[in-house]
């Protein structure tokens, strides 16, 4: 089945080749289990990280194997693919892929219950809701650009009082005043703008009507109805992760500088504010990874103001009730 599919980091279409990240795991594990992440190794992936180095998901009977996911990775595309079980991608690819090619796939869980995508500008220029973006430049992935107009349409601003200009995950435009604002993740670009010594703020597009989760787990139906006790072993182990990890955001980016985050080009500073930073993002009453009734209206919701047409059968939550 071929697919047509966006990503938020994604400008390109190519699915191929993803590189594995993949680590060996106690000889108790049974069963073999790839996962997709979305992006490159950062903290937005502690919680497996964690998961994998303390044998959480070893005791669960899974051999764990960790694809890393880049910008030439469009996650449901490995899925389709057979190249992994899992993948960590966002609802509103996965939604309008269902919806608009019938692709067979389920959401099983939600690791940022809050998405952390957001509008990022400088103290000296603030832009610190909606309207604040009229008469501005606001630099956008074109991925993401759908996703803009409807947090606009949300808060009654029309879509030609925002100039939008396309974005290549690089701060230095607004740093350097070519722009007003950016969209990005509100848990990193702040702290390297800081880098710079500059000081930024932002707001959440979620905090202004655009309810969507992010990092959502989403499985084939053939995966969901053959491999149903290996994802749920999977959900278990990474909420152990993420809780243990959450415990002190501090202590485990510390301890992968030369594992996990090797190579990235970023501090591992920046990785510690990354990891505090998303954890309100990610936490429900429901417990790590959850998918509530509330949050599943919210995201389908979200997702009808930009024309992407959604039900409540696309999402399973039986598996999380099992954990």
């Amino acid at each position: 089945m071929t697919l047509k599919l966006n990503r938020r980091h994604f400008l390109s279409t190519a699915a191929a080749g993803a590189v594995a990240t993949s680590l060996p795991l106690s000889a108790r594990a049974a069963t073999a289990f790839t996962m997709q992440a979305a992006w490159i190794n950062d903290a937005e992936f502690a919680g497996y990280f964690l998961g994998i180095d303390e044998g959480y998901y070893a005791d669960a009977g899974l051999d764990l194997t960790y694809l890393s996911g880049g910008p030439d990775v469009i996650p449901e595309s490995t899925i389709i693919a057979g190249r992994a079980d899992l993948a960590l991608t966002t609802p509103d690819t996965t939604i309008k892929a269902i919806a608009d090619q019938g692709a067979p796939f389920k959401i099983i869980g939600a690791q940022y219950q809050k998405n952390p995508i957001g509008i990022v500008s400088l103290v000296s220029n603030p832009i610190n809701e909606p309207k604040d973006l009229i008469g501005k430049t606001l630099a956008v992935p074109p991925v993401n650009v759908i996703s803009v107009n409807a947090m606009l349409a949300l808060n009654g601003i029309k879509p030609d009082q925002v100039n939008i200009v396309p974005y290549a995950y690089d701060p230095t435009p607004l740093i350097q005043g070519e722009i007003d604002a950016s969209l990005d993740f509100t848990t990193n670009v702040p702290y390297t703008i800081s880098q710079q010594g500059v000081e930024a703020t932002s707001f959440l597009l979620y905090d202004f009507g655009f309810t969507i989760y992010n990092d959502t787990a989403v499985v084939t139906e053939e995966t969901l109805a053959t491999k149903r006790t290996e994802l749920i072993a999977w959900l278990r182990a990474s909420r152990q992760g993420w809780e243990q990890n959450f415990k002190d955001p501090n202590l485990w980016p510390q301890k992968w500088a030369e594992t996990w985050f090797k190579g990235t080009g970023r501090t591992i500073e920046n990785e510690i504010f990354f990891n505090n930073a998303q954890q309100p993002l990610m936490e429900s009453p429901a417990g790590y990874m959850a998918l509530t009734e509330e949050g599943i209206e919210a995201n389908l919701s979200a997702l009808g103001e930009v024309g992407i047409k959604g039900s409540r059968n696309m999402f399973d939550t039986t598996l999380l009730e099992e954990i």
